[in-house]
């Protein structure tokens, strides 16, 4: 099969705006920078679209020294990439059931967030020591169904702030399929920014074919598809205006509901090489699951 890397996506903040890139780094904690930062709301949850659609709204830009937020009505905001102005003591935080140490950013990062999303918050960061694993239960399924590939895989998959897993890769073909269901409906397509991938794909590779990939592999990089990813309500966010429409989820639980949920792209654990980095355009080796 002949495939390539589309495009490469990382989103520094869980939830806000992504920046695609030409290449980056990556190793078994996934692309470099990637939801190396979340928001905490007053009450000590973290913060998605799901409930601050705004969230959309706030751009993201690595500068080389910082982290630059920007978004309407605000001045820019640039977070040293150094932790200068992180708080000395990490904390525990907690992504969904999963404790995470991580150190705060400072006030006036905290206060820039708060006034434009109208409702107090705080940024952090993954301490450098925090050790989260991978979703056990998957990834241990997954390695017992593929002996033949699993000691690529074997020892720990820590990452950051990403809702379970290092990486999320899609397939290209798959959003043709939808965006066809779309218009046939009347609906206007969407764009793949809808989903938030890290990695998108395309190629020889059939709609929902990834349901039947074990891995794929680019530039020496194994990444295996140890679950399906599961939709929320964020697909239905206008990326640009953080408007909530029906579309495409109606269309998706249409024909992608699954027994654990709505599912569209393949949630990944990788094996990196020391200084791996992807390249658009790099070619996409596909395990098939057969």
């Amino acid at each position: 099969m002949s495939a390539r890397i589309l495009s490469l996506h990382i989103y520094p903040v869980k939830s806000c705006a992504g920046i695609a890139l030409n290449e980056s780094p990556i190793d078994r904690a996934g692309l470099a920078h990637d939801r190396r930062w979340m928001l905490i709301g007053a009450d000590g949850q973290f913060m998605t679209q799901r409930q601050w659609p705004a969230m959309a709204l706030i751009r993201t830009a690595l500068t080389g020294q910082a982290l630059r937020l920007t978004a309407p009505g605000m001045p820019d905001l640039d977070v040293p990439l150094d932790g200068s102005e992180l708080s000395p003591e990490a904390e525990s935080v907690t992504v969904w059931k999963d404790s995470i140490a991580a150190r705060r950013e400072s006030a006036a990062a905290g206060q820039w967030l708060s006034d434009f999303l109208k409702t107090p918050c705080r940024l952090y960061k993954v301490d450098a020591a925090a050790r989260r694993p991978a979703k056990l239960d998957w990834v241990g399924r997954w390695i017992e169904a593929h002996p033949d590939l699993a000691d690529s895989f074997s020892g720990d998959h820590h990452f950051g702030f990403a809702d379970g897993f290092p990486l999320l890769v899609a397939n290209q073909a798959s959003l043709d399929d939808l965006n066809a269901r779309l218009r046939a409906k009347g609906v206007a397509p969407v764009p793949m920014d809808r989903f938030r991938p890290n990695i998108v794909v395309e190629g020889e590779w059939e709609a929902f074919e990834e349901d039947h990939t074990a891995m794929i592999e680019a530039a020496g990089v194994k990444m295996a598809f140890v679950k399906p990813c599961t939709r929320c309500s964020i697909p239905d966010i206008d990326q640009n205006t953080a408007q909530q429409y029906e579309e495409p989820g109606r269309t998706l639980a249409g024909y992608r509901n699954l027994e654990i949920g709505v599912v569209f792209g393949q949630n990944a654990i990788l094996d990196a090489p020391e200084g791996a980095r992807l390249k658009v355009g790099d070619g996409v080796g596909i395990e098939l699951d057969f």
